[in-house]
């Protein structure tokens, strides 16, 4: 293999087994859960496993949940998207990114990096009927973790 090939690998930041790297996003999913102190209802979804962009299949893995939260007004999630933001740097979380986003609705959106666990999350905020879309106000949540390696002797199955 040459360096060029080299350089497009994405390089695992540790070693870790699916089922752990699982549980800590789902930890860390509730956390965020706890903080936008929102009553509403979530979707269901639980954290899937990907695989790393250029990475081969089976050996290199990463975690993503997406859920979403509804049944709350635009102005009760506008409040949690700034509880995020002044409350997730408490809990080790850098703000990387607050503000509107590029789409049509220029929906408020929250980047964040937790550098010590090796996790991002974005937060975006659907306003009621947003963008000429009918939808009812929704944050969508996305828990992604970084790039590991699974253990010498397993291999990655449920992507």
């Amino acid at each position: 293999m040459n360096d060029q090939a080299d350089a497009n690998v994405p390089k695992p930041v540790g070693t870790r087994s699916v089922d752990e790297v699982d549980a800590e996003t789902k930890q860390i999913s509730s956390q965020i859960l706890d903080i936008i102190a929102v009553k509403g209802v979530t979707s269901k979804s639980g954290p899937g496993v990907s695989t790393c962009d250029g990475a081969e299949r089976g050996k290199l893995f990463l975690m993503r949940h997406p859920w979403s939260l509804t049944g709350a007004s635009d102005a009760e999630l506008a409040k949690a998207m700034n509880r995020l933001k002044e409350d997730l740097p408490k809990h080790g979380w850098k703000i990387v990114g607050y503000g509107p986003n590029s789409s049509k609705a220029k929906s408020l959106e929250l980047t964040a990096d937790h550098i010590e666990k090796k996790f991002a999350v974005k937060v975006e905020l659907w306003e009621k009927n947003s963008g000429g879309d009918s939808n009812e106000p929704t944050l969508l949540v996305n828990v992604v973790s970084a790039c590991y390696q699974v253990p010498e002797g397993q291999r990655v199955d449920g992507y």
